[in-house]
């Protein structure tokens, strides 16, 4: 499948309904998870491989990915309303390839080996250090992650990530977060992420 493609598909898929502040629940949006996707796809992370998603909220990263072939993904969420819309736009695509369970992220809970982890973290704007339980997830249970990090996080993230992998590829992005909670000023907002490669040394 090609990027223009995936885009296009991606843009079927449902949303939060009632998005929860706490937990940054965003949607990915398309034009960037697609090319989020596809970069990884490119790199050979994907295809006919075992994919792990991490907060998957409502699938966006996770169908993308079946869509892009991968063999088998798993996408995680401790929110069990937004994993019945993500199994609903899994269903959309007719896919059998994806299961979504309701778990916490916690390193210490990890079962199951996969060749690349997926996500778009929170970035702690809520809560602080949010994004460390699912770097510290991510790096346990594959070998290669890729994250989408606020650009302002990545000094700290190769520091936090320097004993256990290295950046190998990095690409900036925007990442636009329409006026959805009570204490946005502005109809949108564009901040600038970095899409990043890790992998395990």
């Amino acid at each position: 499948m090609k990027l223009k493609r995936l885009e296009i598909e991606l843009q079927k898929i449902s949303g939060f309904e009632n998005p929860k502040a706490d937990l940054e629940q965003y949607l990915t949006p398309p034009d960037l998870a697609a090319r989020f996707l596809f970069d990884a796809f490119m790199h050979g992370d994907i295809e006919d491989l075992k994919i792990l998603d991490l907060g998957c909220g409502t699938g966006m990263l996770s169908v993308g990915s079946a869509l892009l072939g991968a063999e088998q993904v798993t996408g995680i969420d401790i929110d069990r309303k937004v994993l019945q819309t993500a199994t609903e736009n899994a269903e959309k695509f007719g896919l059998n390839t994806i299961e979504f369970r309701e778990e916490k992220i916690s390193p210490g809970q990890i079962s199951d080996a996969f060749d690349t982890a997926v996500m778009n973290p929170p970035f702690g704007a809520q809560q602080e250090h949010a994004d460390r339980p699912f770097i510290e997830y991510a790096l346990n249970a594959a070998p290669v992650v890729w994250g989408i990090f606020n650009k302002g996080t990545i000094p700290f993230l190769k520091a936090y990530t320097k004993d256990i992998a290295e950046i190998t590829d990095m690409v900036s992005a925007k990442l636009t977060i329409p006026k959805q909670f009570f204490f946005h000023t502005k109809d949108q907002v564009d901040i600038p992420v970095e899409c990043v490669r890790l992998e395990k040394y």
